[in-house]
């Protein structure tokens, strides 16, 4: 479990190609030796298992595999050698939940339509997918790329986003322009809640 709260900007520095998934290592801020094997780790919103960790010279990096499942969901499988990826490591028991209940859990890809800077803060419109549209509501959560915002504007499948100079500058959120997809996880209390009322309307149909 995560918070959308983004703790490192890693450095992809290697990239495997297997007949199943995709072999990642990332350079890190994170001592190597915090990190445990089988931890959850999410990059760029995808929770991922570290499946080997180490130092090189000055540098941590830690590994993770991205399997076929993971490719067909999400952007991992166009990272190139050298991708600033938003990191978080999971929440702990007592942490702060700075942001929003997250899973790493994938809902889709969202398509930058429009960008506007403003000094140093960002405003941000997406196009989400047809399926993940409904659950984005105006002033609700949403994980874009591992990192908790608020809705600022919904129509039809476009939403926008606003981010202030400091998350900016502690995110890779820079280096995205028009026309770029992210990972997105919509907030899980919508996706119950929907759920919830269809339940209920089922049962109200039967009666």
């Amino acid at each position: 479990m995560f918070t959308g709260i983004v703790t490192d900007v890693g450095r992809l520095v290697k990239v495997e190609d297997r007949n199943d998934g995709r072999l990642l290592r990332v350079a890190t801020s994170y001592d190597a030796d915090s990190i445990d094997l089988g931890a959850s780790i999410t990059n760029d919103g995808i929770c991922l298992t570290v499946t080997a960790k180490g130092r090189q010279g000055d540098e941590n990096w830690f590994e993770v595999f991205a399997a076929l499942e993971t490719l067909a969901v999400t952007h991992v499988g166009k990272w190139r050698i050298g991708r600033r990826l938003n990191l978080e490591r999971s929440l702990k028991v007592g942490d702060e939940l700075g942001g929003h209940i997250v899973s790493g859990h994938i809902d889709g890809m969202a398509e930058i339509v429009e960008k506007q800077a403003t000094g140093e803060q960002l405003t941000l419109t997406f196009r989400a997918p047809a399926d993940v549209a409904p659950f984005i509501a105006k002033k609700g959560s949403v994980a874009l790329n591992g990192t908790s915002l608020t809705v600022n504007t919904v129509e039809a499948d476009r939403f926008s986003v606003h981010l202030i100079p400091y998350t900016v500058a502690v995110t890779s959120w820079g280096d995205y322009e028009v026309g770029d997809f992210v990972n997105i996880e919509v907030d899980p209390m919508a996706r119950y809640a929907a759920r919830l009322m269809e339940t209920l309307g089922g049962l109200n149909k039967q009666d």
